[in-house]
């Protein structure tokens, strides 16, 4: 009997009874990837690439999952349910991650649920018009709209949208008044800027960049701190338009269910590193208008935490509520 209560002691403290893989066998079967989103969004090619450099690298199969809905809540909230065993993993992004929760009550609390893994890249947003508006520069642009407060109109994807949230930080911090024209997704409110009927908006670097290259659009400025490459002739905010420190950008990355073991979470984590740095898979990701710029968990956990606060100040200041 003593022998029996001290091999399931033994048990207990590994980690064997719950079926916890060790770091040195893990994985040691197929794992699922769950992407929350539909075939063809930014965030299911992302996913796909990594899974499919996962498998290459494991020999492994890293099965893609697309379980969509909800804004990305329905499959991220599979993930924040799943067994802490480092087999279910999630596609993760800004969107059901970082501003849902702070904007609507989720099935989940991310920063209790889910363990971060990696950061693979980000998306800037680009301030765009038509191209007869009236403004040669960003400079130009903020003079004239701040100067006729309530004049003019922009458009977003949809309220409470990451894209939303980035115009809203650029006018408040530009101290522009406008009239916010929500749409239900970015090419409708895209094709409202184009034809001039809104004045401008912000979206995504892949969004925009075709209608730019086209002339469809004039680009006046892009969000993050270092210019894009997917963009590298569009000045940032921070150099065109005296806004020192101005950065917002959507994210993507790789995500687990809390109480994963951290052992199993680091080596997930240097292997999404190591896929990543393939230049194909860098090509992928560039393509649907990604710059990579890898952050390990423990990065990518002080990150989250940096987003959140600045969301929720846009938030507060921009009194944006969704119905």
């Amino acid at each position: 009997m003593k022998q029996f209560v001290a091999l399931l002691s033994v048990l207990l403290l590994s980690g064997v009874a719950y079926g916890q893989p060790s770091p040195q066998d893990y994985p040691s079967r197929p794992m699922r990837l769950v992407i929350p989103w539909p075939a063809g969004q930014a965030t299911d090619l992302v996913g796909r690439v990594i899974a499919q450099k996962l498998t290459e690298l494991y020999g492994y199969q890293i099965v893609a999952d697309n379980r969509a809905g909800a804004g990305g809540q329905i499959g991220t909230d599979i993930v924040a349910k799943a067994a802490p065993d480092g087999y279910t993993v999630l596609a993760a992004s800004s969107g059901p991650v970082t501003v849902a929760p702070l904007l609507q009550k989720t099935p989940y609390v991310s920063e209790r649920d889910l363990a971060p893994v990696a950061i693979g890249g980000f998306a800037p947003y680009v301030l765009v018009t038509t191209p007869s508006f009236p403004a040669k520069d960003i400079k130009e642009f903020i003079t004239l709209v701040k100067g006729s407060p309530g004049k003019y109109s922009y458009a977003s994807s949809g309220t409470g949208a990451a894209a939303h949230l980035a115009v809203e930080y650029f006018n408040g911090v530009a101290g522009i008044k406008a009239t916010h024209i929500p749409y239900k997704g970015s090419i409708p409110a895209l094709t409202d800027v184009i034809s001039g009927q809104v004045a401008y908006m912000t979206e995504t670097v892949s969004a925009t960049t075709p209608f730019v290259r086209s002339g469809k659009l004039k680009a006046y400025g892009i969000s993050t701190l270092k210019r894009s490459a997917q963009a590298p002739n569009v000045p940032t905010y921070a150099e065109a338009a005296d806004m020192p420190g101005f950065e917002f950008a959507a994210w993507i990355g790789v995500m687990v269910s809390a109480g994963t073991p951290k052992p199993l979470v680091n080596k997930l984590t240097a292997a999404v590193d190591k896929a990543l740095q393939t230049q194909d898979a860098r090509d992928k990701l560039a393509s649907v208008g990604l710059d990579v710029n890898y952050h390990r968990a423990e990065e990518m956990a002080a990150y989250l935490k940096k987003q959140s606060a600045q969301v929720a100040d846009i938030i507060k200041k921009a009194n944006i509520k969704v119905e």
